[in-house]
């Protein structure tokens, strides 16, 4: 569900606030409306998204509001589990962490597009240069079974093998649970597009490779920790030969993590939550037998 419109972070590489305007925020009552009556239509998940929630309701209400919202969102009885997306790291305080932290409907999930890494890399992409190590190390010291996912992206105009090592190195020392790479390419009317030492597509796509191999190795290397542990899944569909059920942990966001497949003779589990216990591990997907 959308809480805003637009974006005026004024990232470099990004057309967005050309094409849809500075941020809007939605107004508190409005988005709670829609999310009671989609809790009276059965619906068990609500993800809340917007080009920078953590920015939701500084323009109508001066500060930010994205904590309470999702307070008041996890009082509507139906909704079982409740994420935000696209919390850009400058924004996420003690307060928002410490509201993923107490509420047990919030997944204990954050989605935090960092981009890169390098000071230089940053300043050229008007992103702010916080201290995102120190960030993750909070979020994670205080909910210690919390997923963390991030958004990169390699071959920004000027990124020298030195800055693109510091993101590498970056990224094998954190070791995301979950990680998406985009290789930059030029918008149409935006600074970035403007800027000298443009990367060669080969550089690029080289860069892109190397950090989506080593993504890949942290997630094997994790997901086979998750054999002999009993999840909550929400089941959400069958193979096409019905022969399995495919559901999510709450560490998995759909259309863009792994799955659970999963065996049962039990008809009609759809847009249901059971037990799960894990027995293999795939790739980014998951194999478990149903305990409940």
């Amino acid at each position: 569900m959308k809480i805003a419109e637009g974006c005026s972070n004024r990232c470099t590489y990004c057309a967005i606030p050309y094409i849809r305007g500075p941020y809007i925020s939605r107004k508190i009552e409005e988005i709670l409306e829609e999310a009671k009556k989609l809790a009276r239509d059965g619906i068990k998940e609500i993800i809340l998204i917007a080009q920078d929630t953590t920015k939701y309701g500084i323009d109508i209400y001066g500060k930010p509001m994205l904590s309470e919202l999702l307070n008041k969102i996890c009082n509507i009885e139906c909704f079982e589990w409740i994420r935000f997306l696209y919390a850009y790291p400058e924004s996420i305080n003690d307060e928002l962490i410490e509201t993923v932290r107490k509420n047990k409907k919030i997944c204990n999930y954050f989605d935090i597009p960092i981009q890169h890494i390098s000071s230089k890399i940053l300043k050229m992409m008007n992103r702010p240069n916080q201290n995102i190590p120190d960030l993750i190390h909070k979020i994670r010291e205080q909910i210690p079974d919390v997923i963390l996912r991030t958004s990169l992206i390699v071959g920004f105009p000027g990124e020298d093998e030195n800055s693109f090592q510091m993101l590498y190195d970056f990224v094998k020392e954190t070791k995301f649970d979950k990680l998406g790479v985009f290789t930059y390419s030029k918008e149409d009317g935006t600074p970035a597009a403007k800027l000298k030492n443009q990367i060669h597509y080969g550089t690029k796509k080289k860069r892109y490779n190397e950090i989506m191999k080593l993504a890949k190795e942290i997630s094997e290397e994790k997901t086979k920790t998750y054999i002999g542990n009993e999840y909550r899944i929400l089941i959400e569909s069958k193979t096409f030969d019905g022969e399995y059920y495919i559901g999510r942990t709450y560490m998995d966001i759909p259309d863009t993590d792994g799955v659970v497949f999963m065996k049962s003779n039990t008809a009609n589990l759809e847009n249901n939550f059971v037990k799960c216990k894990i027995i293999d591990a795939k790739g980014y997907d998951l194999v478990g037998e149903i305990v409940i």
